[in-house]
């Protein structure tokens, strides 16, 4: 039977995950297997449960107990749920809960790096990707779009950001991912020759003057390959370029020369990711 408890006290320490920690906080405790993470909404936290992961506790609108997450707190057991109104959350949170419904969940130990590109054909790879909204939105297209999985350097915003879970729609969960390096300074020394030694080519995008296109024969007939996508603004550093098999570009109209992080990769992953 679920655990309801009524919210009446705003400086209750077990709502802390919720409310208090930092996104920095609920990632990087002392005991990493105590670490958490939070999902909005009953869609993206049955995707989760779906995928294997374990539920800590809820905090809901006291509506959505006999609403929307009725199936989904019956589906998980005594954990508590926290519930209070709308007012009341939005006071606690600091923002409106968009969907009604959070949910703190334990945070797995990243996959093993080999494990997970072994029997890959096409992975992302995503430097210093610092917007929680790109990092959602790009997991969302390489699991639609044919990426096998994705791996992020330490720079990157953390796939499981509040907001990146929730604008992935749960295809975090879904699409197998790791960090690739345990440094920023491993990555920029040897990450691409890395990547190299797993059996991949790897693909720069960024414009220079010996860019191939996106759609060039030779690049799509690669057995095994890895798409490298950098950080907002400034694009891949000149290492990770110099060090890829390939630089490649989108072609464009109008004198357009670039395109934001998150609508590049889609474009990137639907050509590469239907040639394998």
């Amino acid at each position: 039977m679920p655990k309801i408890i009524e919210i009446d006290d705003l400086k209750n320490p077990d709502l802390d995950v919720f409310t208090k920690l930092t996104e920095a906080q609920l990632r990087n405790r002392l005991e990493p297997e105590k670490g958490i993470f939070i999902a909005e909404s009953p869609k993206v936290i049955n995707t989760a449960l779906d995928c294997g992961y374990k539920p800590v506790s809820f905090l809901m609108e006291r509506r959505n107990i006999e609403g929307q997450a009725y199936n989904l707190i019956n589906r998980c057991g005594d954990i508590p749920v926290y519930t209070a109104d709308r007012e009341v959350l939005e006071r606690l949170t600091g923002y409106t809960l968009t969907r009604g419904v959070l949910c703190a969940m334990h945070r797995p130990s990243y996959p093993n790096l080999e494990i997970i590109c072994k029997d890959a054909k096409r992975i992302a790879v995503l430097e210093n990707v610092a917007d929680s909204t790109n990092i959602g939105a790009i997991f969302r297209s390489a699991a639609a779009l044919g990426m096998d999985c994705v791996l992020v350097t330490p720079s990157c915003c953390d796939p499981y950001n509040r907001r990146s879970v929730r604008v992935s729609m749960g295809t975090v969960f879904q699409i197998p991912w790791t960090q690739i390096c345990e440094t920023s300074e491993e990555w920029e020394k040897s990450g691409p020759a890395k990547l190299n030694k797993l059996g991949f080519k790897t693909a720069a995008m960024a414009l220079s003057d010996n860019s191939v296109s996106i759609d060039d024969p030779t690049l799509l007939a690669e057995e095994k390959l890895a798409v490298i996508l950098g950080t907002e603004g400034d694009g891949l550093s000149h290492s990770t370029i110099a060090s890829c098999d390939y630089t490649v570009k989108i072609p464009m109209f109008h004198g357009v020369d670039s395109l934001n992080v998150a609508a590049a990769s889609a474009v990137a992953f639907w050509q590469i990711g239907r040639h394998k």
